[in-house]
């Protein structure tokens, strides 16, 4: 049986995808040294923080049909499955095992290591918007969504810069 989703609850997801990308950068701020790194990943984060209020400010628009249930969910576990699926799907939250790992490598192999990882999960998220842009009507924000992809797409190209840079 597959689960559908209104566009609140797309949002949501989206909201905890953005939480978990600064929670990344955050973290790999910490762990790498050098002040214009330190800053580089600081900016990051905040630029996904930004995001996450962008889709806020999206879901907070919604109405009628958009926010309501697909499925019937008298236990509102639906608000639990989504936050696993943006935490197991994009920027896992529970990276901590992997951080202890590149943690152990020498900085230069450390900063490929992060920068590789998280050129990748930009990638995964520009994926689930695309397909998440399919699933929102025009006049619930798809343009923003566009925006939102510009903005992961604009991360791919600071991190591989940086990535060329160190390599």
């Amino acid at each position: 049986m597959g689960y559908g989703f209104n566009a609140d609850e797309i949002f949501e997801i989206a909201e905890q995808i953005e939480r978990n990308g600064g929670a990344f950068y955050r973290r790999v701020a910490e762990m790498i040294s050098g002040d214009d790194t330190h800053k580089f990943f600081i900016e990051l984060a905040d630029m996904e923080l930004g995001h996450e209020r962008v889709f806020a400010a999206m879901r907070s628009e919604l109405r009628g049909k958009e926010r309501e249930p697909l499925v019937f969910d008298p236990e509102d576990e639906s608000a639990l499955y989504m936050k696993a699926l943006a935490d197991l799907r994009v920027f896992d939250s529970k990276q901590e095992a992997e951080f202890a790992s590149i943690e152990l490598l020498p900085e230069s192999q450390r900063m490929v290591k992060v920068l590789k990882k998280a050129i990748g999960l930009e990638k995964e998220s520009i994926v689930f918007y695309s397909g998440m842009k399919g699933l929102i009507l025009e006049n619930s924000g798809k343009e923003r969504i566009d925006h939102i992809i510009d903005e992961e797409m604009k991360h791919i190209r600071l991190l591989s810069s940086r990535l060329v840079s160190v390599r």
